[in-house]
């Protein structure tokens, strides 16, 4: 599957029916971080979670295995991130691709720096300061 560079942000939810209609529910979080305006119009994908049971008797064509998604960051990468967060423990948090969180000891919220990679988890990155910005860059 083909992911967009368009790609805002990414989370799971479950699928309710409300009042005759469908709901999604979008966590605060996209919305605090300003990647979900609201009053806006947003493209909406829907994917099956690999965690769904297989179940045949719904199914008409059989179900490709697929495994989490691929970190789309590697160990030695550099990268150039605008700190979006500050973490409970006082490290910065940038967001990179499809929403995956890379966290930046000794930075500030706001601050634009440059990065590298240095160690990659299924669902986190930690990077470390090669070079900061000037505010006016």
């Amino acid at each position: 599957m083909e992911i967009s560079e368009e790609l805002r942000c990414l989370f799971s939810a479950q699928v309710e029916e409300r009042d005759g209609a469908y709901v999604v529910k979008v966590p605060k979080q996209e919305v605090r971080l300003g990647e979900v305006d609201l009053g806006e119009t947003h493209r909406v994908a829907i994917l099956p979670s690999p965690s769904e049971p297989e179940s045949e008797e719904t199914d008409s064509k059989p179900r490709r295995e697929r495994g989490p998604p691929t970190p789309p960051v590697e160990e030695g990468e550099t990268r150039d991130v605008e700190i979006e967060d500050i973490g409970e423990q006082g490290d910065g948090i940038t967001r990179v691709e499809r929403g995956f969180v890379v966290i930046v000891p000794d930075t500030e919220q706001g601050e634009r720096v440059t990065v590298e990679i240095t160690d990659v988890q299924q669902n986190v990155a930690f990077a470390t300061v090669v070079e900061r910005s000037s505010y006016y860059d």
